[in-house]
């Protein structure tokens, strides 16, 4: 089955600028995603149109088609309590990327200077400016279920996990 809207897509990815590995999946489960539901970078979804299981392929992504362009000036001081994402880490540190959730949704944003009770982030994506290759390998191609497309995002084997 080939990748066409509303089809529910797993694929492994390699996420690198210039020669450095940014980021995998490889060794965890692949991501999965609703096609043409705007749950992907639109380059990425434009390079996996009309792909099947099995199929492995690279692209390399401009800013514009990926996270954007970065942009000076969005500095901003936020509460640490409102910082998500810590993990077994015991403090917030310069360079670390944190959580944020506003009333636009979930934000990744990277930790700039640390104070008592606030910290300085940095509201730019920390892929921002950036041109990013993919290498990505199809896992599986199904046609999505009528309760995936209601609710926009694909359900794993044991449903979506989220109250209605």
């Amino acid at each position: 089955m080939q990748i066409t809207k509303d089809s529910a897509v797993e694929f492994h990815y390699t996420l690198t600028e210039g020669s450095e590995q940014i980021e995998s999946s490889k060794n965890g489960e692949p991501l999965n995603y609703l096609h043409g539901q705007e749950g992907m970078l639109p380059g990425l979804e434009e390079a996996l149109d009309g792909k099947s299981a099995g199929d492995k392929f690279s692209v390399t992504l401009e800013p514009k088609d990926s996270y954007g362009e970065y942009q000076e000036g969005l500095i901003q001081r936020i509460p640490i309590k409102h910082l998500q994402g810590l993990g077994n880490n015991k403090v917030w540190k310069p360079g670390m990327t944190a959580i944020v959730e506003s009333n636009q949704g979930r934000h990744q944003v990277s930790i700039v200077k640390v104070g008592r009770f606030n910290a300085d982030c940095d509201l730019n994506h920390p892929f921002a400016g950036k041109t990013l290759t993919f290498d990505v390998e199809v896992i599986n191609v199904r046609a999505a279920t009528a309760e995936e497309l209601s609710h926009g995002h694909v359900h794993g084997a044991g449903g979506c996990g989220h109250d209605h």
